[in-house]
């Protein structure tokens, strides 16, 4: 025989967890142009190739993919993308929560970039990234022109499609904008998303009632695509919510994938079995559901989300307007304090849950790392008094952990047979959660090893084959043959996440390898300066890459 076998790289003697949830089992795995060419199990003729690395006493997986990513503008940013190179992820699915950056015209453009400058950074006054695209191909086609760390998928903002055909206006469609919304949702899957997202408790797609919904979902739905929701509350209503999502999903015959589908508040302790009694039913019953979560209990977001949606009317520099109205400032206060508002899911806030993790304005550099209420009382003020200096002077530009999470309903979700990993990070700010740099690791540390919650076997299938499923990649999410070449190298007995609290940003431990279509993105537990990333389009994609 050869050397070689014309492979271009054998991994020897791996564990091969394949994503299945099948038994591990011991094999070679090689490579040629960037996919899986033999495996070769204990016993069967080992293949050989220009390069071999030892693989003994590693676990060997399909690439985790990140049903749940805020990298929208990272990845354009940050060659490099360690956060999320360093957790063995090889795609991202991007586009989350209904607001980002395509389609877009100019207005909406600069608009949708101070909505979430918490999330992405890319603020109108930012001219350090070229926002040269408008539609959802031209932002994939730039994906794919500048070279990007990891593969990337994209939903289409519904939020963001609102918003370029009607405004932020809290009303119904015309029927004309309603045939506008469509027309763009349809262009968008042509062009290459895997389907559409909501953000149900943000500006302006909350003020979307079900059947305007129902209708892009259809559009969705005819292109092979699924619906994406971060639904109407995850605090008081949290079950209603869910089940208005199963319900229009199925009267638009769309696939519905739940967003970082928890059970938070005081209201929802231990009601983690109740969310998936009504998800069992339903997929019992025919319905095509799966959900994403992360390893962890409190949320992250912005602190202008926590406003009720009346204020956040017109955009954000009416939403400015507002906050620097006395009287208009006091029902704010008022509303999120007393009533609970729309925009933190019905429920009374709780200034000492609420933690400063990142601030546009330095000036509020000390807040940071402390909550709203404990900076305060540093301060001498009342906690409102803090939070709308900060939203004004910060430019709603302030991001937020939202301690709120329960254990036990973690833990619940994510031994559910449709779960799947989503960080959901945000990598903005001094001190963000650390679930941007360590879900991945946290899953297979904690939740497997120190816990037992999954075996390690049916964890790497939450993180690889569902997701890829989901997202109806014919090859990728298994160690198969003729797959993808998108593989992660990793010891089972010390992977950890190192990420904290404390110190959110520190790379995980464990993951040595980390190859994009048979390329090393990590090498021996370094970022290598391999750009591998493409991105992955939809199942009804009609323009070609």
């Amino acid at each position: 025989m050869s050397s070689s076998d014309g492979n271009d790289l054998v991994l020897r003697d791996a564990r091969v967890v394949d994503g299945s949830g099948g038994p591990s089992y011991r094999a070679d795995v090689a490579v040629r142009a960037g996919r899986i060419t033999t495996i070769a199990r204990e016993g069967e003729r080992r293949p050989g190739a220009a390069r071999v690395v030892d693989a003994a006493g590693l676990a060997l997986s399909p690439g985790f993919i990140d049903m749940h990513a805020h990298s929208d503008l990272a990845l354009l940013r940050d060659p490099e993308h360690l956060a999320k190179a360093a957790q063995g992820v090889t795609l991202e699915v991007l586009g989350q929560d209904g607001l980002s950056y395509a389609p877009v015209d100019d207005r909406t453009q600069l608009e949708v970039r101070r909505a979430i400058t918490g999330w992405n950074g890319g603020a109108p006054e930012d001219d350090s990234l070229d926002f040269d695209w408008r539609t959802v191909g031209g932002y994939l086609d730039r994906l794919d022109r500048q070279g990007i760390a990891l593969n990337a998928a994209y939903l289409i903002p519904q939020g963001t499609v609102r918003m370029y055909a009607m405004g932020w206006e809290d009303r119904p469609p015309t029927p004309e904008e309603l045939a506008r919304m469509r027309q763009l949702v349809a262009q968008g899957m042509a062009e290459g998303a895997v389907g559409m997202s909501s953000g149900l408790t943000y500006t302006p797609g909350m003020y979307a009632k079900d059947s305007e919904l129902t209708e892009l979902c259809r559009v969705v739905a005819a292109f092979g695509g699924y619906y994406c929701p971060h639904h109407r509350s995850y605090g008081a209503g949290a079950l209603e919510a869910y089940e208005e999502m199963v319900a229009l999903t199925r009267e638009a015959g769309c696939a519905l994938h739940l967003a970082h589908a928890t059970m938070n508040f005081g209201v929802n302790k231990g009601k983690a079995p109740d969310l998936l009694t009504l998800l069992d039913a339903a997929l019992a019953d025919g319905a095509d559901i799966t959900m994403d979560t992360y390893p962890y209990t409190p949320g992250s977001t912005t602190l202008a989300a926590m406003l009720p949606s009346w204020a956040s009317e017109g955009g954000p520099e009416a939403t400015l307007a507002r906050l620097r109205d006395p009287e208009t400032a006091a029902r704010v206060r008022h509303h999120m304090e007393e009533i609970g508002a729309d925009g933190c899911h019905g429920v009374p806030i709780e200034w000492d849950t609420i933690e400063i993790s990142g601030v546009a304005n330095p000036a509020f550099t000390a807040c940071v790392g402390r909550t709203v209420a404990e900076s305060a009382r540093l301060r001498g003020e009342a906690p409102w008094t803090l939070a709308r200096r900060l939203l004004l002077e910060d430019r709603l530009g302030s991001t937020i952990l939202q301690h709120v999470g329960h254990e036990d309903n973690v833990r619940e979700i994510m031994r559910h047979r449709v779960h799947t990993g989503g960080s959901d990070g945000i990598l903005q700010g001094l001190k963000p959660h650390p679930r941007a740099y360590g879900t991945f690791p946290q899953y297979l540390g904690k939740y497997v090893r120190e816990l037992g919650v999954l075996t390690l076997e049916d964890c790497v299938a939450h993180l690889t084959s569902r997701p890829a499923a989901r997202l109806r990649l014919p090859d990728r999410g298994l160690v198969r043959e003729g797959y993808r070449a998108d593989l992660v190298l990793f010891d089972p007995d010390t992977v950890a996440a190192g990420s904290t609290f404390a110190a959110p940003r520190t790379p995980p431990t464990g993951i040595p390898h980390v190859l994009i279509d048979g390329r090393f993105v990590m090498e021996d537990g370094r970022r290598t300066d391999v750009l591998a990333g493409r991105s992955v389009r939809g199942p009804g994609t009609r323009i070609a890459a």
